[in-house]
């Protein structure tokens, strides 16, 4: 399909620069067979049934961008995907400054070596050293906000804990899940006196979710992959759910993606852990997920591609444009949308 096709005009006064406080004052658009409607987070627990599941990534943020020196050539490295134990796949700014087997230093007696350069222009570093690469990471990173928050303001102290989830468990993502940003402890009272439980999966989210579309066919662009697991007991559960009548509602697109990777023709979800790079457009066929809540997704990107392909273009096309004129926010630190097909 052309990647056109999925463009809007998005303000960029729009794109939230700080996330709603208390978290669950957000506001809630919700999409479904009757249309359109205007709410708040909190509403939640009455939008959803008794016996529906809302699932989530309990992946954590890690700091994962990094400033260094090569030689006299700053260098900035968004570390992508872990590899092994030392090596991280990275994006690198001013990567013509930086050849393969060259050292940089990121400070706070941090190093690594350019071991690779990638098909896809990323380089793979390898830290060097004895202590974990965690513990370097920590020491010399910061929170890797989305650029487009990160062009219009610094990241500060604040960010630290505003990009984590009350999820964020298993350290590795360098993107946040940020449909799961909008709960609190009283939401999830409030979802369990209602009856709708919840589980956990781990995606950990690379930055290539940021990578804009560069192509003009989506048959053309090639999704960067990301790790996952879903345990054997979680799928049972979920599989249990669908099986008495209960709905799976996915709270974010990394959730929906991970299922689906997982999921059999015929909808059971299976024991996973690996890559993924599903790549979803209108035309597929949802197989795990019986609705979505994500955040508003920036124009031509992969993940509107994805909200499409679950309610319908225009009909999605319809709802951005009632939210970009009753003043939602969008994308990471924005507001959310429930989607119920």
């Amino acid at each position: 399909m052309r990647v056109d096709l999925f463009d809007f005009d998005l303000p960029p006064e729009r794109i939230a620069l700080r996330p709603a406080s208390p978290r669950d004052a957000a506001r809630l658009l919700t999409v479904d067979a009757l249309g359109m409607a205007d709410r708040t987070m909190r509403d939640l627990p009455g939008l959803l049934r008794a016996g529906d599941v809302l699932v989530f990534n309990d992946t954590r943020v890690i700091p994962a961008q990094l400033e260094g020196m090569r030689g006299e050539a700053r260098i900035g490295a968004t570390l992508h995907k872990r590899m092994d134990l030392r090596r991280w796949q990275a994006f690198v700014r001013n990567a013509k400054r930086l050849r393969v087997g060259e050292r940089v230093d990121f400070g706070q007696d941090v190093t690594a070596i350019a071991e690779d350069r990638l098909d896809d222009g990323s380089f793979v570093l390898a830290f060097e050293g004895e202590e974990p690469v965690e513990t370097l990471i920590e020491r010399a990173g910061r929170m890797p906000l989305p650029p487009y928050i990160a062009a219009k303001r610094p990241t500060d102290a604040r960010d630290a804990d505003d990009y984590q989830t009350m999820f964020a468990k298993e350290k590795g993502a360098v993107a946040a899940p940020t449909a799961a940003l909008h709960f609190t402890p009283g939401l999830m009272a409030a979802l369990e006196q209602a009856g709708i439980a919840t589980e956990t999966l781990t995606l950990h989210v690379g930055a290539g979710t940021f990578l804009p579309v560069k192509v003009d066919d989506t048959d053309a662009h090639r999704m960067h992959s990301e790790w996952g697991r879903i345990d054997a007991a979680t799928a049972e559960r979920l599989n249990a759910v669908r099986a008495k009548g209960g709905r799976l509602i996915s709270v974010g697109t990394t959730v929906l993606r991970l299922l689906e990777s997982a999921s059999r023709e015929d909808g059971r979800i299976q024991p996973f852990e690996g890559d993924t790079a599903i790549f979803i457009t209108p035309g597929y066929r949802f197989r795990a997920i019986d609705g979505l809540m994500t955040n508003f997704h920036l124009p031509k990107s992969t993940l509107f591609m994805l909200v499409s392909a679950l309610m319908g273009r225009e009909r999605m096309q319809a709802a951005y444009a009632h939210a970009i004129a009753e003043d939602y926010r969008f994308y990471s630190y924005g507001d959310a949308s429930l989607l119920l097909p």
